[in-house]
């Protein structure tokens, strides 16, 4: 017959010294786990957030970003007479030729250098992106040397702040407006007039093309017509498929790293759990004797232990989950591998990092504690008996 679950639970705050000591080494395992996983779904989620399916990003073909792409006025001029391109309420398409490029700008209080992403626009650009939002000051002016700032940039940056000035491509930028684009990638760029951007770096081609469809089923249409037209040697990608693509190699290094290091961890964590259990095993030879002489099976005596260490494993996962969530509270910064400027995402927690936390904790505690179960269901009556 089994032994009741209240006997485990007995067990486990008996010994509460001990059993705090190694649900808090389970813990901070659990904690480094979640919060690598929570730091690659930040930075993907801050990305794909950046676009939108009904939007499509189309770029000089075998570029990786916009910064490697280049498109001639033809060029664009043609994806612009597109059928599948959707046509605002002023009658003109949905459609912006922008120019992206990276420039070096001195972070606040430490003057460390970073890439931030210059962005080039067009009348609407904004109309393409209705998660951007004007927060303080007012639009620049066409044609004149006026910039906004994303939020993140602004609060970063040397120079970045409303009314202040940024001197870059030989000019002088004043900063008139503050955008916020929530948790995207826009709010790490700076966004200033197309044209005039284009004229200062001495660009004659535009860096991408951005543009709604009519309809999102005709993406596919779209995209085969473009890249098999011999004239413009382009692709089109989904706006959300193109930043996806954009974070893959950096979440895949995050969760790479998160691995190696909560293997290692997990070590310590799983030797802590068997130390432990051993050493209930070694405290409680006699109980286990009398237990099996009043008629428990050894399969009862092992699922009783197994229970106790994966409570062990279960406490320290819902302590490192709950630790790893005010991690949401932080906003970071890094270097996009892929444009290589500088991005600020902040830890994401989801239901799925969730669960993978849990599991991977109660793996731990079982792994600690199947060996001293094991020796505790092998002790014969008399030899335990004897032992008192």
């Amino acid at each position: 017959m089994p032994i009741p679950l209240s006997y485990s639970f007995r067990n486990l705050w008996t010994r509460r010294l001990t059993t705090a000591l190694t649900a808090a080494g389970m813990a901070l395992v659990v904690f480094v786990f979640a919060a690598t996983l929570m730091l690659a779904e930040g930075l993907q989620k801050t990305l794909v957030e950046t676009g939108s399916p009904d939007n499509v990003v189309v770029i000089r073909k075998g570029s990786q970003t916009e910064v490697q792409s280049g498109i001639e006025r033809l060029q664009s001029s043609i994806v612009e007479s597109q059928p599948e391109v959707a046509i605002g309420a002023d009658g003109r398409p949905l459609l912006a030729k922008e120019l992206v490029v990276l420039i070096n700008l001195n972070k606040r209080g430490t003057s460390k250098p970073a890439n931030v992403v210059i962005r080039g626009i067009a009348p609407t650009s904004l109309a393409l992106r209705p998660q951007v939002r004007l927060e303080e000051g007012r639009m620049p002016r066409p044609g004149s040397a006026e910039i906004l700032a994303g939020k993140s940039i602004a609060r970063r940056f040397e120079g970045a702040g409303i009314g202040e000035h940024l001197r870059f491509a030989m000019r002088d930028w004043t900063v008139v407006g503050i955008f916020d684009a929530g948790a995207t990638g826009f709010s790490s760029e700076i966004w200033g007039d197309a044209d005039l951007l284009m004229q200062s770096f001495r660009r004659p081609v535009h860096s991408s093309v951005i543009l709604k469809l009519k309809d999102s089923s005709a993406f596919d249409g779209l995209r085969q017509r473009l890249e098999e037209d011999p004239r413009l040697n382009m692709e089109a990608k989904r706006e959300t498929q193109y930043y996806l693509d954009q974070s893959e190699a950096m979440a895949k290094f995050l969760r790479i790293l998160g691995l190696a290091l909560t293997t290692i961890f997990s070590l310590g964590a799983i030797i802590g759990a068997m130390i432990t259990m051993y050493a209930a095993v070694a405290n409680r030879v006699t109980e286990i004797g009398t237990l099996r002489a009043l008629g428990f099976r050894r399969g009862s005596i092992l699922a009783a232990f197994v229970l106790e260490s994966l409570f062990l494993g279960l406490v320290g996962g819902f302590l490192g989950v709950f630790a790893a969530s005010f991690m949401q509270l932080i906003t970071i910064s890094t270097m996009n591998w892929q444009s290589f400027a500088e991005l600020a995402f902040s830890f994401t927690l989801t239901t799925g990092i969730m669960i993978k936390s849990l599991l991977f904790s109660i793996c731990m505690g079982l792994a600690g504690g199947i060996l001293p179960a094991f020796r505790a269901s092998r002790l014969g009556i008399v030899e335990a008996l004897r032992a008192s």
